[in-house]
């Protein structure tokens, strides 16, 4: 892929501050009223990108999104890591690592949900799965309001051959499953720790759960609802490593 689309204010503003070389073109769908858009538009002109004017039909129909908030940024696709970029990058965290691996998650809702919550808790790296799982779309982009420029993302083909890296490292992986009898709040995640989030509906494939050091779940108290949402889970998981370490 030579080029994709980036959508909505915040994404479009964090590709144009931490990675301007990727910017190619940059279509707006023109309001003087709007302070925003205008910060955004000589933003962009001070970075050399060209500005183009267009209406909210067709910007939805080039970037194939309808709710792009009237702005949307061609650029070169990011280059993901790999596993052995992984490590590397690993290797050159300072303190306590922690790092939420994604198992087949494949809503862009759902991941751009996560990827925005791994960087309000500070995540170090984020690995996910190469093959059915959703891919970085304009989408993504959007739900994970900028984070999907700002966080260290890993796509590996083995994903249990990832987790093994990583244990090699020195970080303990916890999985969560509903079959597990641990709670979460139980579980130390003070020191370097990899979070294990399932699939929708499906969650963690058989071969990730036996990988993973420990099996936690989320305790459940209502009498209907007897599973979260995985960007909801993951938030929740994320966040209480976060108060452990505080």
């Amino acid at each position: 892929m030579k080029s994709a689309w980036v959508v909505g204010y915040h994404a479009v503003q964090a590709v144009l501050e931490l990675s301007p070389e990727r910017a190619l073109e940059c279509w707006v769908v023109h309001n003087e009223r709007n302070a925003n858009q205008r910060e955004l538009i000589n933003q962009a002109r001070r970075r050399g990108v060209s500005v183009q004017h267009t209406d909210k039909t067709k910007l939805a129909r080039m970037c194939s999104y309808d709710q792009h908030q009237g702005v949307a940024l061609m650029v070169r696709p990011r280059q993901e890591g790999n596993e052995k970029d992984l490590v590397a990058h690993l290797q050159g965290v300072s303190g306590p690592a922690l790092v939420l691996i994604l198992d087949q998650v494949q809503d862009p809702h759902n991941f751009g949900a996560c990827l925005r919550s791994a960087d309000a808790a500070g995540v170090d790296a984020v690995i996910v799965a190469k093959d059915n799982a959703s891919p970085i779309t304009p989408v993504v982009q959007k739900v994970a309001s900028g984070a999907a420029e700002t966080l260290a993302i890993f796509r590996v083909s083995n994903l249990a051959r990832a987790i093994d890296a990583i244990q090699q490292e020195g970080i303990w992986v916890v999985g969560t499953s509903d079959k597990a009898t641990e709670s979460i709040f139980n579980q130390d995640l003070s020191g370097s720790v990899a979070i294990v989030m399932g699939a929708e509906g499906k969650g963690l494939r058989p071969l990730t759960e036996k990988k993973c050091d420990s099996l936690v779940k989320l305790p459940m108290a209502g009498q209907i609802v007897s599973s979260l949402n995985v960007s909801v889970a993951t938030g929740i998981c994320l966040f209480e490593a976060v108060r452990q370490r505080l």
